[in-house]
């Protein structure tokens, strides 16, 4: 098995795709707008993928947060609020917060698990810092960790009602970042003491099925690669000081703050320790080099892929998403009494 998650390029596989995919047999899936058309099209699309591994439990993915990070969009599917919607309740109603964080992404879990989908690339972990830059602003759950945390929580446990597997992001924190990770490399400064409090929502939610690492390079920690090419980010930071035992994949890899080719790019993320590389833009030719390039996944890697695949709950469409819209507006309307 190859240790990367691929795009696809549009709403079907083509044959070359088709015929990629079963030889390479990667570890899972990323889709986008681009492959999302209708609700029978996307559930066709993830069946295909399906037949080709002869296997229901396969790591389907998207970036599904709310807000502006939705590529399920109406009128065909519903809208979702961003982060900071859950955030302002707290300040009102903290439990109230974060019923209505579960109750929203368990009614989102349900569009998911009737698409074929089975894992979203959410929560954001990562704690909103003043003067930061705005990549994800509203994304954010909060600007105090424990708050994150608690939200992030039942972001967690509402897709789980649901089957879906969530992803804690973007360890070991994007929030004090000063630039767009998709645009260039960002470099933290901050102390090691100081980093405590971007990572604290991480250590609390450490038991998650998957994570993600951000493209930020902490000079506290190693100051010359980002954290998903550090080798001491990863485990010194990840693995052991925050404690995250899953499922371990990068960023996008197409974005600028990483250098070198694609299938470079991968490799040294591999190198230094993450499980999965994630590959989302559908270029055949930067999946093929992947495939060439980087090792078969590990042993540890694949029993932490079969464990977060163990998670998944293949009848979790219950249809019951009218049920607990209502209730998550019952309580987002109290911002409004």
């Amino acid at each position: 098995m190859i240790p990367a998650i691929f795009g696809l390029s549009g709403t079907v596989l083509g044959a070359e795709e088709r015929a990629f995919f079963r030889a390479a047999d990667p570890a899972g899936y990323i889709l986008f707008g681009r492959n999302v058309e209708s609700r029978e099209q996307l559930r066709a699309l993830t069946e295909s993928l399906r037949e080709i591994h002869g296997r229901d439990r396969l790591l389907i993915s998207i970036d599904q947060e709310g807000g502006r990070v939705a590529r399920m969009q109406p009128p065909v599917w519903a809208k979702w609020p961003a982060g900071a919607a859950f955030d302002r309740l707290y300040d009102l109603a903290p439990a109230s917060a974060i019923e209505a964080a579960r109750l929203n992404y368990e009614a989102m879990g349900h569009d998911l698990t009737e698409a074929g989908i089975t894992c979203t690339h959410a929560p954001v972990l990562d704690v909103r810092q003043a003067g930061a830059h705005d990549v994800i602003g509203d994304r954010a759950l909060g600007h105090e960790p424990l708050r994150v945390a608690a939200l992030g929580r039942a972001v967690l446990d509402g897709l789980a009602r649901a089957g879906v597997l969530g992803t804690i992001k973007h360890m070991p924190g994007h929030g004090r970042a000063g630039a767009d990770s998709h645009k260039e490399l960002p470099t933290v400064t901050a102390s090691d003491a100081e980093l405590e409090r971007d990572i604290a929502p991480f250590r609390a939610l450490a038991d998650a099925p998957i994570a993600m690492t951000g493209h930020i390079r902490f000079t506290a920690w190693d100051d010359r690669n980002p954290a998903t090419q550090s080798p001491f980010v990863v485990e010194e930071i990840i693995r052991k000081r925050i404690g995250f035992g899953g499922l371990l994949l990068t960023d996008d890899l197409d974005m600028e703050a990483l250098s070198g080719t694609v299938p470079e790019r991968a490799r040294r993320a591999l190198d230094a320790g993450c499980d999965i590389a994630l590959n989302c833009w559908g270029r055949i030719v930067d999946m093929e080099g992947i495939a060439a390039l980087c090792p078969d996944i590990t042993d540890a890697g694949a029993a932490r892929l079969e464990a977060a695949l163990g998670a998944i709950r293949l009848d979790g469409a219950a249809g019951r998403q009218a049920e607990l819209l209502a209730a998550r507006d019952a309580l987002l309307g109290l911002m409004a009494a």
